[in-house]
């Protein structure tokens, strides 16, 4: 099935997703170690990126230095939609939170400061509301 493309009817049906637990953006030399499930990976020229359970790096003694809560928009975004990120990154800007915005095939995950996101879902609810 293809995900929409549509900037209005994506804002409209994103429905805003707070997942369970706190996540952190690590690096891992040599591969994701034993005991690791990361949600997201990054292959960057400088090692491999993880997004993972905080409790799950504090376990393999991965460091790291900010804390975030996960968000998933759940409508199904076309992977070409033009305009998504922009406007969910605006918005969260402007309410002075910082987001780190991944894309999955078919959904965006947006991973924010973990004590502010209730405000940021909040953030999120009222833009899908004004784009009605």
């Amino acid at each position: 099935m293809t995900g929409e493309t549509d900037l209005h009817t994506l804002l409209r049906g994103m429905r805003p997703e707070l997942n369970p637990g706190r996540y952190v953006f690590t690096m891992a030399e040599g591969g994701v170690p034993s005991g690791v499930t990361p949600v997201v990976t990054v292959a960057e020229q400088e090692g491999l990126t993880l997004v993972v359970p905080q409790a799950e790096a504090d376990g393999a003694g991965m460091a790291y230095d900010y804390v975030a809560a996960w968000i998933t928009l759940r409508v199904h975004s076309a992977l070409a939609a033009v305009g998504l990120t922009a406007a969910v990154s605006r918005a969260l800007a402007d309410a002075g939170l910082s987001c780190n915005v991944v894309a999955g095939f078919h959904h965006d995950h947006l991973f924010v400061p973990h004590e502010q996101a209730e405000q940021a879902v909040d953030v999120l609810k009222r833009l899908a509301r004004d784009s009605s």
